[in-house]
């Protein structure tokens, strides 16, 4: 550790005394004695050391088995780690892969007793598990398609591992305030979400000397959880070359400047706004000097992160496969169906977007109808056209300790019935999740669900969902806009169907649903909800 701790004498929260003691990255240093004993031998204050390596006790938490998720930086992996990733599902994840909003892995129902044999394998074909959660640099992210994409500046993926290289296993970052989402991304539909990323890197152009320079313009401060804020842009451009060191000082200045007192107000976007951006970008220009300043943005859309269907890559003759996993849940044996293809027909790499999917890119335009045909997609769909393809779920209360209400087990049976009743031409995002940790990017959807406690109309508690519209990152970014009511399981697919039918019936030829209610306004939803309750009411007296 080389820099110098400036908060110890300061208010702070009981996990900022306790990482005075032992830094965080010490767990794997631990976990050796620690498997010796029984899980129940362990004190619950030690919880929060296993985020560190990825680790979260899943309920009930007197199991010992834990939630794991694993770094994946751009969201890029070789067959051969690809391989490994089924294995782990099928070994010890009963079975199951979940994908993540930030192109990675995740399951569910590993054991305690096994997690030095797993982390050895892991890194075996040269993944960690690292920094995948805990108060440290989360996985950086990227264009799904970057170095394949026609639609980007410049390839992004060596500047993305140069970022990833310099903050994993660092000390001198594992002792942040929160946790801290770096977004790398040339692609002009702002395929790399920026503004919900505490630092984002977006694609610009900057005239330098006469000569017309790529790289990119920087926002800061962004993020979802309860209290979401949208990134805000500093008046900086960036090469390439330079984005590993204003990336690392603007994290050493989250260090040493973060609010350490309350976890629920400690992440950057909190420094931010007590700051205002002007300050933080003077501290960083004193920290990284003659930084340029913003030049010409070249986003001119957003495409929400994915990448599903079937199209041309910038090399002719190939192509990339977007595969639908609807609430982003595979079994290990699809997965590595999905592998064996990539195996036979493509090149050495599987890709994750940013909405729970899969993508096998390089399959050449020879193989197309080949691969087209195979078993696996009687199962997936390469033509994402229902609402199903674009939604996102986060874990739920199946396994999460946070969660108010289910998710994953409800979201695909819910859509498949909207599916059933409903075609649209423009996409229609929906999520759920199951608190309002916002995990599923609620705030950025067409329409967001949010899991809440309830009762039953004879005072039992209950699960209940309430709803949200509006979502875009276009144009800097729009949150959600809450809609009054609380809504039963049973009730989410008719009061949805009232929303998407209005929608269906009034809006304009090609108008999305984020323009339709950029049209209409939040109470225009309101009243449909009010209308849909009432109407249930009646029925029941």
């Amino acid at each position: 550790m080389s820099y110098k701790v400036t908060w110890a004498d300061q208010r702070i929260n009981k996990n900022e005394k306790a990482k005075l003691k032992e830094d965080g990255l010490d767990v794997f240093k631990d976990l050796p004695e620690l498997v010796k004993h029984p899980f129940s031998e362990i004190d619950k204050s030690y919880y929060m050391y296993f985020k560190f390596a990825g680790l979260t006790v899943q309920k009930p938490q007197d199991k010992g088995y834990f939630m794991m998720r694993i770094k994946i930086p751009g969201g890029r992996i070789n067959l051969k780690q690809a391989d490994h990733i089924a294995w782990i599902a099928k070994t010890y994840g009963r079975g199951i892969v979940d994908l993540t909003t930030r192109q990675a892995v995740q399951y569910h129902w590993i054991p305690f007793e096994k997690l030095p044999d797993i982390f050895d394998g892991i890194a075996s074909v040269g993944l960690t598990t690292a920094g995948a959660e805990g108060d440290i640099t989360r996985n950086v992210v990227d264009n799904p398609l970057s170095g394949i994409d026609a639609n980007e500046l410049f390839d992004t993926r060596q500047t993305v591992l140069d970022v990833y290289k310099r903050f994993q296993g660092n000390r001198d970052y594992s002792n942040l305030p929160r946790k801290f989402k770096i977004s790398i991304n040339s692609n002009i539909y702002n395929a790399g979400n920026a503004e919900i990323n505490d630092l984002a890197f977006t694609p610009a152009i900057k005239e330098i000397n006469g000569q017309s320079v790529q790289g990119f313009n920087v926002k800061i401060g962004g993020g979802l959880g309860m209290l979401p804020y949208l990134g805000l842009a500093m008046n900086i451009f960036v090469t390439p070359g330079q984005v590993a060191d204003v990336a690392e000082a603007v994290v050493a200045l989250y260090r040493d400047n973060g609010p350490r007192r309350s976890r629920s107000k400690s992440r950057l976007k909190f420094l931010i706004q007590d700051w205002g951006v002007q300050k933080f970008e003077n501290a960083l220009r004193e920290k990284v000097p003659g930084l340029q300043t913003a030049g010409d943005s070249k986003i001119v859309g957003w495409s929400n992160g994915t990448a599903l269907g079937i199209h041309p890559q910038r090399q002719k003759g190939y192509y990339y496969i977007g595969v639908s996993i609807p609430a982003g849940r595979i079994s290990g044996d699809d997965f590595q169906a999905f592998v064996d293809l990539a195996k036979r027909y493509g090149k050495d790499e599987l890709r994750f977007d940013h909405g729970q999917n899969l993508i096998i890119p390089y399959i050449a335009e020879k193989d197309l109808e080949t691969v087209k045909s195979a078993d696996i997609f009687n199962r997936f769909s390469t033509t994402p056209h229902q609402l199903l393809d674009f939604g996102t779920t986060c874990t739920g209360a199946e396994y999460c300790n946070l969660a108010n209400a289910h998710t994953k087990e409800i979201f695909k049976p819910l859509l498949n019935n909207l599916d059933q009743r409903f075609t649209f031409e423009k996409p229609v995002t929906i999520t759920l999740t199951g608190c309002g940790n916002n995990c599923a990017h609620r705030s950025i959807a067409d329409i967001g669900i949010e899991g809440v406690k309830a009762r039953t109309q004879t005072g039992d508690h209950a699960e209940g969902y309430v709803l949200s519209v509006g979502g875009s990152l276009l144009n800097g970014g729009h949150f959600t806009e809450a809609l009054k009511g609380k809504l039963s399981k049973d009730q989410l697919a008719d009061a949805l169907a009232v929303i998407l039918k209005d929608y269906q019936d009034q809006k304009k030829l090609e108008e999305t649903f984020y323009d339709y209610f950029s049209r209409q306004g939040r109470f225009h939803f309101q009243e449909l909800v009010d209308q849909y309750l009432s109407q249930l009411q009646e029925a029941l007296k």
